[in-house]
């Protein structure tokens, strides 16, 4: 039996933005402006996934313009200011009627462990944390 996972297998596919879609790193000028840095290789990959019909969605505990404006650029949904994730999975997986063990979820930090042990597959960035 094979560990792979193949994209017939998920149903959504789910990110976190901050350390995932970003290099984790925040800057603050000297008016107080936040801004992150994100990859352009990014882009291509949602236009794939939008290319095979998968759903994909960003969810964030930020509640910030930065958050707002890479998924308009991304053209995909954003959950954004959501405290506890496991709320905003729940609603999309009641959107997209699908099951957790279908979804696909990419986060970084502690915020994410749990909605990560329940998703049927997940992945993380190489400068995740530990946990």
């Amino acid at each position: 039996m094979s560990n792979k996972i193949t994209i017939e297998q998920i149903d959504a596919l789910i990110f976190d933005f901050d350390g995932v879609l970003t290099d984790n790193l925040v800057y603050i000028s000297e008016e107080g402006k936040e801004t992150v840095r994100c990859s352009r290789s990014d882009g291509l990959a949602f236009d794939v996934l939008r290319k095979i019909l998968k759903p994909t969605y960003l969810l964030s505990t930020e509640e910030n313009i930065v958050v707002s404006s890479r998924a308009k650029k991304l053209k995909i949904p954003v959950l954004q200011g959501i405290e506890n994730k496991l709320v905003g999975i729940q609603e999309i997986i009641k959107k997209e009627n699908c099951l957790i063990e279908n979804v696909f979820y990419v986060g970084n930090d502690l915020n994410d462990y749990r909605v990560m042990s329940l998703c049927g597959m997940t992945g993380c960035p190489a400068d995740s944390h530990d946990k």
